[in-house]
């Protein structure tokens, strides 16, 4: 009798130690981001909220997102810098121009990391409340820049039911920045159903989800070209 419990006990460890391993092989993400170096810029802060909703500021909800962006794309691999990570901006107290100072310096810390691409993380406005939806813009000083917006964007219409499209841009950080990357706007602070969304941690990680699937399959497209 003894004997039964003792093989029925070493059946049962077995089987137990394989469902853990099946369990761990399903959650532990593939690393597919192995090598990359992204930056991520959140826009604005310090001095510069950005577009504000009450005490709602643009520039808390960038932080966010990046930090969860961060960890969404370590999980895979990457190595991530963020050019702020804290309620600051990059200007200079020598600095004519504080705006352009700051925007400036964030070329600059993109150049430095020697990344292979940047994201910088915004949120939109527009006067009338129900425009809504996440959107991507780029420039075309890369061309590798449209190729990244459309893998996001891709993304985004698939899991967060946005109908927008790219938009191509002349912003000074993006037009004098040679690094493949591009403008993310998460959603609209006038709307008050993505006002919502945007503070919440779950959602904030579900947009993180998004752009590093688009981030994954924008290497796999240029992978193809080289």
């Amino acid at each position: 009798m003894i004997r039964k419990y003792k093989v029925l006990f070493i059946i049962m460890f077995i089987v137990l130690l394989m469902s853990l391993q099946f369990v761990d092989a399903r959650v532990k993400p593939k690393k597919t981001l192995i090598g990359k170096v992204i930056t991520l810029d959140a826009g604005h802060g310090g001095r510069d909220s950005g577009t504000t909703y009450g005490n709602i500021y643009e520039k808390d909800l960038n932080l966010e997102i990046s930090k969860q962006l961060k960890k969404v794309l370590k999980s895979k691999g990457a190595t991530v810098y963020m050019i702020r990570n804290d309620d600051s901006d990059l200007s200079s107290k020598w600095d004519s121009a504080k705006k352009r100072g700051d925007l400036y310096r964030r070329i600059l810390k993109i150049q430095e990391n020697k990344s292979d691409l940047y994201l910088s993380i915004h949120i939109n406005y527009h006067y009338h409340s129900n425009v809504s939806g996440a959107e991507v813009l780029y420039h075309t000083i890369n061309p590798n820049n449209l190729v990244l917006a459309e893998s996001i964007m891709n993304e985004f219409k698939s899991d967060l039911n946005t109908d927008r499209e790219v938009i191509k841009t002349n912003l000074y950080l993006y037009s004098n920045t040679r690094v493949p990357g591009v403008l993310i706007e998460c959603g609209f602070i006038s709307n008050p159903n993505e006002r919502y969304l945007l503070q919440k941690e779950s959602y904030q990680v579900k947009l993180a989800n998004s752009i590093t699937k688009g981030v994954e399959k924008y290497f796999k497209e240029i992978e193809k070209v080289i």
